[in-house]
C-alpha cells in the first residue's frame, strides 16, 4: 500500500504560487511551477548530463565579464509561473545585488536572462518544445536554445524572440556540427563535443 503524500504536498488554498516553492520544505523533491501545477523533475540521463555540463563550460568560455552560466535555477514568471530551464544565460551587475541576495537567491529575474536552454529528454518533451518556449517568448527572454538528441549526438535549434503584441520565437539555425553566433555575444561551441565520443 502506498505511503499516504506528506501534507507540504496538499495543493495551498488559491492554488500554487511562484512564491510557494521557496516555501517547500529542504527534503522535497526538484521541481518547478507550470500554469499552477507542480511538476516533478525527473532523474537525469547521461546525454543530459554531459551535454548540460560541457555546454555550460563552453558558454562560460565566451560570456563577457557581467554574463553568467547557471544550471537549474528556476524563474519567476509570473504568480502562477516558475520553470526551471536546464541553463540560463544572464547579465549581472557587480555590486548591484548585496552579498546575502547572491548566495541565497532562489531565481534569476526574467528581465536579466539573455539565453534559456532546455535539453530535451522522453519526460519532458511537450513542455521543453511547446508549453515553456511560449512562457519564455512572453516574458520577453530573447533567446530560446532547444537540444534534441539525434541518436547519440545532440542537435541545437536556436531561436530569437520575435516582439511585438504577439511574442514569439522565431528559429534561426540548427547545428549539428558547429555553433557560431554573434548574439547576444559571440559564440562558438563544438555541438559534437558535448558528448563523449563512442
Amino acid at each position: 500500500m502506498a505511503e499516504p503524500l506528506p501534507d507540504w504536498f496538499l495543493t495551498p488554498p488559491g492554488g500554487w504560487t511562484a512564491d510557494d516553492m521557496d516555501r517547500l520544505p529542504p527534503g522535497a523533491p526538484r521541481m518547478e511551477l507550470i500554469d499552477g501545477a507542480l511538476v516533478l523533475l525527473s532523474p537525469q540521463t547521461r546525454f543530459h548530463s554531459h551535454v548540460m555540463r560541457h555546454l555550460a563550460n563552453a558558454l562560460e568560455e565566451a560570456a563577457p565579464k557581467n554574463v553568467d552560466v547557471i544550471a537549474r535555477m528556476t524563474m519567476k514568471l509570473g504568480r502562477y509561473q516558475r520553470p526551471e530551464p536546464d541553463l540560463l544565460v544572464h547579465e549581472f551587475e557587480e555590486g548591484k545585488d548585496d552579498h546575502l541576495d547572491w548566495y541565497q537567491a532562489t531565481h534569476v529575474p526574467p528581465e536579466d536572462v539573455l539565453i534559456a536552454i532546455e535539453i530535451v529528454s522522453p519526460e519532458s518533451r511537450e513542455r521543453d518544445r511547446t508549453t515553456k518556449p511560449m512562457k519564455y517568448a512572453a516574458a520577453g527572454i530573447p533567446h530560446f536554445w532547444r537540444i534534441e538528441p539525434e541518436e547519440t549526438e545532440p542537435a541545437i535549434h536556436v531561436y530569437e524572440l520575435d516582439g511585438g503584441r504577439d511574442p514569439r520565437y522565431v528559429p534561426t539555425t540548427i547545428a549539428r556540427e558547429r555553433l557560431t553566433l554573434d548574439v547576444p555575444f559571440p559564440i562558438d561551441v563544438d555541438v559534437r563535443a558535448l558528448t563523449p565520443r563512442h
